[in-house]
């Protein structure tokens, strides 16, 4: 499985991960399975979904 990052957020913000869990709910009522996870190498949260790689011959 791959990852598409929707958005991305600070670490350092004020309100921590608050904005990213409130994006990622947004999209999930809208149908699409957003999940929030860290990106320590840029330090900042990132709203991701996941999709399944295609197969060959399939």
């Amino acid at each position: 499985m791959s990852r598409v990052v929707l958005e991305r957020f600070p670490a350092g913000s004020p309100r921590g991960s608050w904005p990213a869990e409130e994006y990622a709910a947004q999209r999930t009522r809208e149908g699409v399975p957003a999940e929030v996870v860290m990106d320590l190498a840029s330090d900042a949260f990132l709203v991701v979904v996941r999709q399944r790689e295609a197969r060959p011959g399939r």
